[in-house]
């Protein structure tokens, strides 16, 4: 059976495709139509700009699953896992073309609803204690400093270390942020 994709289906595949490869700047709006077969007219007329093609076929949402979900006392290491574990370069490769945009106001408003819809707010009602909202974001900001180690600057231990070695271990760093944290005693001078 041969499924036919629609013009819109068939030139957001492309684009998804070409922005992965090539990200944001080294795709073109010709090449995304070269590629879906089409008039690069088309690839406007159904997407209205270039940028809002990218916004629309790379996507962060989702990459996390149900990660978020599940006892919050394995919830670090359970990040981390589903982060490294299958799609792992799809969730790489999207994480990458979406930074190196960031440049632009939408590309850069995507990312923090990303952040927004993925961590802060499945995790903001589930954290126990004082400051939930800033630790679920601190929780997101350390997931994507370990993207940006191993999907930017492609770190070479971390690229080659054992995923359920990494796992436990940065997960550790990231369920300190999970557990309610001691609040030090402030002292006057």
């Amino acid at each position: 059976m041969t499924v036919t994709l629609t013009t819109r289906e068939a030139i957001a595949r492309a684009a998804g495709a070409l922005f992965e490869q090539h990200g944001y700047t080294g795709t073109s709006v010709r090449a995304v139509a070269a590629e879906a077969g089409v008039d690069p007219a088309l690839v406007i007329r159904h997407f209205g700009s270039k940028e809002k093609l990218f916004l629309d076929t790379m996507d962060l949402q989702g990459h996390f699953g149900g990660a978020t979900l599940g006892p919050l006392e394995e919830l670090g290491e359970r990040l981390v896992a589903t982060l490294l574990g299958p799609g792992r370069d799809v969730r790489f490769s999207a994480y990458r073309a979406m930074v190196r945009a960031s440049d632009s106001d939408l590309v850069r408003a995507r990312l923090i609803d990303a952040l927004e819809e993925m961590f802060v707010g499945p995790l903001t009602p589930r954290l126990p204690g004082p400051d939930a909202e800033l630790r679920a974001r601190l929780i997101g900001a350390q997931v994507a400093g370990l993207l940006d180690q191993m999907a930017l600057v492609e770190d070479p231990v971390l690229v080659s270390v054992d995923p359920t070695l990494l796992a436990r271990t940065y997960g550790a760093a990231i369920q300190a942020l999970v557990a309610m944290p001691d609040r030090p005693e402030v002292h006057d001078s």
